[in-house]
């Protein structure tokens, strides 16, 4: 098993995660936090998974935001039938991976199969993914299915990776070893059984009750309070004279808070209460008022470590980059009319 150190210097420059870290994060089965223990995954507790998306992105950004955007589609497997959850979880090396994006039709056939037409952007860990999870409408005879409401019915698949053709088009200024790139699916038959509705699910466990807005928020949050840890020893690297006690004890505390959250919300769903939409709301504007607080300060430090924090080869130039780029994530970002 590699060190942080050595891991931090192996994702150093890089445009994909190497193979060695890859089948480090197989063998801990990283990618599962999330996937329930019945159905061979680590089934963490929130607070416990969170930690380990902090330290993950305290050592490169690309890589944690990997981990978690994957880990994250892998909770999919609360929402799929059991017998298919076991069947691909059995393999350590299953990842999904796609894009909360409708980007494509899923024709109902008459055998009761469906035939997806699409593209999606923005599936990260493309290069690594074992399936792809995709959201589509549903048509018969090329018209829309709607519901009794009468809006268009949608739904969530999941194909195998050979399955989808990637499109290598990311060209963001950072987050260049995530692998987030687009995908096409041309004419694929899937059976219904690899079809979900991502709010039913077919476990019986707390975290299948978490807000996905909660859930959202904190995983991402944990994200950038890690690149902001690693931007601050970049930083320090540069400039040993900074003082930057302040906005490290400020990563440590903001870090507890979310723990805080994390347990607050479980102990809640263990009560069986609802988590009412005030809650939500406080976590996401903590979160935003957050983030846009340690981007300040960021932005303050960065002005401070002179030329040699605008080397593009340099580790401080690439976490600040890494930063700011997945800062830029819907979840957080200011829309302005």
């Amino acid at each position: 098993m590699f060190s942080h150190k050595e891991l931090r210097e192996k994702m150093h420059g890089v445009s994909e995660v190497p193979f060695e870290i890859i089948d480090q994060i197989h063998q801990e089965r990283l990618l599962q936090i999330w996937v329930p223990k019945v159905y061979g995954g680590l089934g963490l507790r929130l607070n416990q998974g969170l930690k380990i998306l902090f330290d993950w992105s305290k050592i490169d950004g690309s890589l944690g935001w990997m981990l978690t955007l994957c880990s994250g589609a892998n909770f999919f497997s609360r929402n799929l039938k059991p017998e298919i959850a076991k069947e691909l979880f059995s393999d350590a090396k299953t990842c999904f991976g796609g894009s909360g994006m409708v980007g494509g039709t899923a024709e109902k056939q008459t055998d009761g199969t469906f035939l997806i037409n699409g593209l999606w952007h923005f599936a990260t860990g493309a290069p690594h993914l074992s399936h792809f999870t995709l959201n589509a409408r549903l048509t018969e005879n090329g018209k829309p299915l709607l519901d009794e409401s009468g809006s268009e019915m949608i739904r969530s698949f999941v194909i195998s990776k050979n399955q989808a053709e990637i499109i290598p088009n990311w060209k963001s200024m950072g987050m260049k070893a995530t692998g987030t790139y687009s995908f096409t699916v041309e004419n694929v038959k899937v059976s219904e059984d690899y079809s979900f509705i991502y709010d039913e699910f077919f476990t019986n466990d707390v975290l299948d009750k978490i807000p996905f807005r909660i859930f959202a928020d904190l995983t991402l949050l944990v994200n950038y309070l890690g690149m902001a840890s690693h931007f601050a020893e970049e930083a320090a690297n540069i400039r040993p004279h900074l003082d930057l006690d302040f906005f490290n004890k400020k990563i440590e505390n903001e870090m507890e808070n979310v723990i805080e959250f994390a347990d607050e919300i479980e102990s809640l769903l263990n009560d069986s209460k609802l988590i009412i939409s005030n809650k939500q709301s406080e976590i996401h504007d903590y979160s935003s008022a957050l983030v846009e607080s340690l981007s300040h300060q960021i932005l303050e430090i960065y002005f401070q470590l002179g030329i040699k924090g605008s080397h593009t080869d340099s580790a401080v130039y690439q976490v600040f980059c890494d930063y700011f780029t997945a800062t830029q994530h819907s979840n957080f970002r200011r829309e302005f009319a």
